[in-house]
């Protein structure tokens, strides 16, 4: 079975700018073997960070983001769910994998990573998730 699959914006950017684990986790997703989900709360964000933290030019931003788009499948979230209370914008990345029926959500952010799960959804590292997938 196919792993369904959140990636949070702190693995999707350094998935990006490094090859390290999350970028080996974004491969997966490239490659088809994890099916991945996103929500345009995410996009902006992820948008946000690469235009001002990294200076991303718009054209290469629009690359991100189409390829992104390309390997993965877009949900609608209503900004509902306040479950990280220590950081309530991190409310999307738990309500599109409840949306999504994912499996995980890959994250490198404590205030996530310390809830370790949501109504079913785990919640781990770039690195506990390729041993899971990887064995």
């Amino acid at each position: 079975m196919t792993e369904r699959v959140i990636f949070d914006t702190n693995v999707q950017i350094s998935g990006l700018l490094w090859r390290g684990k999350a970028y080996q986790c974004l491969l997966l997703a490239r490659s088809g073997v994890i099916e991945t989900f996103y929500c345009q709360p995410m996009l902006a964000e992820l948008s946000e960070k690469l235009r001002n933290k990294f200076r991303f030019s718009e054209n290469h931003l629009q690359a991100v983001l189409t390829e992104i788009k390309r390997y993965s499948q877009r949900v609608e979230i209503d900004g509902e769910l306040h479950v990280v209370h220590a950081d309530p914008d991190d409310d999307k990345f738990i309500e599109c994998a409840i949306i999504a029926k994912a499996d995980f959500v890959v994250s490198s952010d404590r205030h996530l990573l310390d809830l370790k799960a949501y109504q079913g959804v785990k919640i781990v590292s770039s690195e506990e998730f390729l041993e899971i997938v990887l064995g």
